[in-house]
């Protein structure tokens, strides 16, 4: 595998003209590329901004996108194969691995240089990006990746490592992360280029930490004496993320490059409307009266009326203030300029509709219905319209978002590493309290949306007072992990909870676990990855797959009765 150097995205031009002279000249300095940069030189502060920016966009395209509708935190209406129906075949790692290509190069010349906070940041990223690959895929290219530069065909064509063999690899490079970090020295580091901390190495201590936590938490079953041992030794040394302020984010910056959901409405507004909360969310937030709600989603833009003295199934009209308004179709931009002011609403008769229309002020799509488009009587159903009958995202995330605010990339949380705590308390670890742990997650959650000021009336509620239950915990660290989606999916998978359905009207029998192999691989690295396809346990859910299905079990799941 090559090295990644275009982190400047500055378009490589290649001179052919070769200039011959009777001077002696020699040829290797003619063809020397004035734009290119060689490995030996490359300036690992140009490298950080690369690396960090491409694997927090990353992190948050799964958790708005398909993670998001795995784990129903939304559904979409439009194009919404993969959100909803894990339709998740053929899915390519490539641009983890970039990024991860990108980061070997800091680290070594990290090394070259004696600057150990470059070394300490890139252990810490590549562990963050092999563990997302291993958390989606299973068994991938490890040991023997990320070594092209080398020669030889088991470069070329690395082995699959286990699974397994990924996460102790993870755990390692942690471990020795914290190690650097704790006595490096950000002399010689570019702050403004460091996207997280600013060059703060307690910062990135912490951050490190915190993802050991997170994959000690994962072995927790199968390694129980090693995970516990670490969570242990973590909580002792109090060296880990404890305050929303510290959270490893992304900012979200306004640029046409963000990877977040405001760049689909400004430069693909279709696509933006397709986003629309899923009713299992929805029920979760309404039911504990969560003040994370209206900052999430908005309400619906016309709400339903039962009318049982209405002639017809459903009016052809909506009601503003009152007054009928008759239209044809709901044109997104009419109904943005005008609600803010205007209350829309329109009547049905519920004993002659043929569906139960939803007349609450919040609704979601079911999770897997075949027609989303259609749901809950949608006027004009298609792809490029906004079903007007069913919430869809806040304004945050579409035409008020700005540099600043709480539309952030997060990559790992407070309210995580509190969550975590909790769990390990439950589990008779010598961590604390859980009910502690728990109440601080939820309070740190409620801080991180602008809502903490409404933390004593939340945690009040008797839904949501503590009860000293895995389920419980599991279930407000799944609400807290929105737009960071690939946490709870792993969590669903490792505990069952939430205990999430594909739905009564859904094409699949049960919530998809993996993504599969990439065509890449395939064509290009069949030998190995038929060996890779041997460490899946095929499920009862494979179906006409096979091994290499999104229902099948990789390592960490095999021999368990969850999720399924």
């Amino acid at each position: 595998m090559k090295h990644l150097f275009d982190f400047r995205k500055i378009a490589l031009f290649v001179f052919g003209l070769v200039l011959f002279s009777a001077c002696d000249e020699k040829l290797d300095e003619i063809n020397v590329n004035p734009y290119g940069i060689e490995p030996s030189t490359a300036n690992p502060n140009l490298l950080l901004p690369t690396v960090l920016s491409s694997a927090a966009q990353d992190y948050v395209n799964l958790g708005y996108n398909d993670l998001a509708g795995a784990v129903q935190h939304t559904q979409k209406n439009g194009w919404y194969g993969g959100h909803n129906h894990y339709d998740w075949n053929n899915r390519n790692w490539t641009g983890w691995y970039d990024i991860l290509r990108t980061n070997e190069l800091m680290i070594s010349r990290g090394e070259d240089l004696e600057n150990e906070y470059f070394q300490g940041v890139g252990l810490t990223m590549k562990s963050f990006v092999f563990g997302n690959i291993a958390d989606l895929w299973g068994d991938a290219p490890y040991t023997d990746a990320l070594k092209g530069d080398q020669g030889g065909e088991e470069f070329q064509y690395p082995e699959f490592d286990s699974q397994e063999v990924i996460y102790d690899g993870i755990i390692a490079d942690l471990q020795e992360a914290v190690q650097i970090l704790g006595s490096a020295s950000n002399e010689g580091v570019t702050s403004g280029n460091d996207l997280y901390y600013g060059g703060n190495t307690q910062s990135w201590q912490r951050f490190a930490n915190s993802l050991l936590l997170r994959y000690y938490m994962r072995l927790s079953e199968k390694k129980p004496d090693v995970a516990r041992a670490g969570v242990e030794a973590i909580y002792s040394s109090g060296i880990y993320i404890e305050d929303p302020s510290q959270d490893a984010t992304l900012d979200y910056t306004g640029g046409a490059n963000d990877q977040w959901l405001s760049r689909h409405v400004r430069l693909n507004p279709d696509d933006f409307q397709r986003y629309q909360a899923c009713q299992t969310f929805i029920d979760q937030l309404t039911g504990t009266n969560d003040p994370r709600l209206t900052v999430w989603f908005d309400s619906v833009r016309v709400q339903w009326v039962a009318d049982e003295t209405l002639a017809t199934a459903t009016e052809d009209f909506i009601r503003a203030d009152g007054e009928p308004l008759s239209v044809d179709t709901y044109p997104y931009d009419d109904f943005v300029e005008l609600y803010a002011d205007v209350k829309f609403t329109r009547r049905y008769n519920p004993t002659l509709v043929e569906e139960d229309y939803n007349d609450d002020l919040y609704v979601g799509l079911p999770p897997g219905i075949t027609v989303p488009e259609s749901y809950n009587g949608n006027p004009s159903p298609g792809q490029g319209t906004q079903n007007q009958h069913v919430s869809q995202l806040a304004p945050i995330y579409s035409t008020e978002g700005s540099p600043g605010d709480i539309l952030k990339a997060r990559i790992i949380s407070a309210a995580e590493v509190s969550f975590i705590f909790a769990e390990a308390a439950l589990k008779g670890w010598n961590v604390g309290d859980a009910e502690t742990h728990y109440n601080k997650a939820i309070e740190q959650s409620l801080e991180t949306w602008n809502r903490g000021d409404e933390y004593n009336s939340f945690i009040s509620q008797p839904e949501i007072s503590f009860n000293n239950s895995l389920e419980q915990i599991m279930q407000q660290k799944w609400v807290a992990s929105w737009t960071a989606a690939a946490e709870s999916f792993a969590d669903f998978r490792r505990t069952g909870y939430p205990a999430l359905e594909a739905g009564p009207l859904s094409p699949q029998p049960e919530v998809a676990i993996r993504f599969q192999y990439g065509n890449d691989e395939y064509n290009n690295n069949s030998t190995n990855i038929e060996a890779a396809l041997d460490g899946l346990e095929v499920t009862p859910f494979s179906g006409n797959f096979g091994a290499d299905s999104p229902w099948s079990k990789p390592w960490l799941y095999q021999n368990t009765n969850v999720p399924f």
